[in-house]
């Protein structure tokens, strides 16, 4: 369930204008560029970036990047791109700012095949080299051998399950979680090309023989390969329980992580965001919204809130 507000008739030329005017005179007109930007699909984005390109010669992008600022800048040019190209963008900036490799779990472990490989092929497009070239570059060991077949996996997608399978390869990863030697390139094996719906079916078995989730032994690891193997199993598993945990991880530190906020919203507004707004409720009394409102300011929130669904 998707919280974006679209018009289903909207005209890309005359947005393409307004936007235009919003830019003229001695400041933004910010109140404008989210009032359409933000009630706009990535398709619609689409249509009105090429009307306003056809009418002024000029990229709409860019023109953005000019007029605003910060991190409303930042999540506006976000949401702006195509699905596949933003993807690609927040690849490259989680690979380049450090270890944030939960960000190309996420991206290989969410999306469907086809739109993996979208993304792969838009990463070539923008940076003249593969995705799974940078995540090899910026890795090693156990590591590199999980985000590149991650990267590079194209699953099945069906609702086949082979049981004894999925008993035989719950053991394999229990081997893996306790860090015993030689485990790590099943477990990778098995994390990188087995289907969704199989790889649910071995977490599932794996609760069943041991009484608990395999992510509970995880999820204190402080080492990087543990970290994105348990970031893996609880994408599949359940990513919006997932993305819940990385919106209230955002805003219970010291000081909001814009980045990781703007990402989840962004990158799911258009899809499950009001799902996830509601475990974010039930896991903590309060309204996902207030928290935003109370934690961000300015056009940025009036932005995040519009994605929202809710009005400032």
């Amino acid at each position: 369930m998707a919280t974006l507000i679209a018009p289903i008739n909207h005209l890309p030329h005359e947005d393409a204008e307004a936007l235009r005017k919003a830019f003229e005179g001695w400041g933004t007109d910010e109140k404008t560029v989210i009032t359409i930007l933000g009630h706009r699909n990535s398709n619609q984005i689409q249509q009105i970036r090429r009307a306003y390109e056809e009418i002024y010669q000029e990229d709409l992008i860019k023109r953005l990047e000019s007029e605003l600022k910060g991190d409303f800048e930042k999540a506006v040019y976000r949401w702006i791109l195509e699905p596949a190209e933003r993807d690609a963008v927040l690849a490259n900036v989680a690979l380049k700012s450090g270890k944030n490799y939960n960000v190309i779990v996420e991206i290989s472990t969410v999306l469907s095949p086809e739109e993996l490989f979208n993304v792969r092929r838009a990463y070539i497009k923008r940076y003249k080299h593969s995705l799974e070239e940078d995540v090899a570059a910026h890795t090693s060991g156990p590591l590199r051998q999980l985000l590149v077949g991650l990267v590079t996996a194209y699953r099945h997608v069906g609702d086949e399950i082979n049981a004894k399978l999925a008993q035989t390869e719950a053991e394999i990863l229990h081997e893996a979680v306790k860090e015993k030697k030689g485990s790590h390139e099943e477990a990778i094996r098995i994390l990188t090309t087995r289907s969704k719906t199989q790889l649910i079916a071995t977490f599932n078995r794996y609760r069943e023989a041991h009484g608990t989730s395999i992510t509970k032994l995880l999820d204190e690891k402080s080492d990087d390969f543990q970290k994105a193997l348990y970031t893996t199993i609880r994408t599949f598993n359940d990513h919006v329980k997932y993305y819940e945990k990385v919106v209230r991880d955002s805003i219970k530190k010291l000081g909001t992580d814009e980045d990781a906020l703007t990402r989840v919203i962004v990158s799911r507004a258009q899809h499950d965001l009001k799902v996830i707004s509601d475990v974010y409720y039930k896991r903590n009394s309060v309204l996902l919204e207030h928290v935003v409102a109370k934690e961000t300011s300015g056009d940025y929130k009036k932005f995040l809130l519009t994605l929202l669904g809710k009005e400032d």
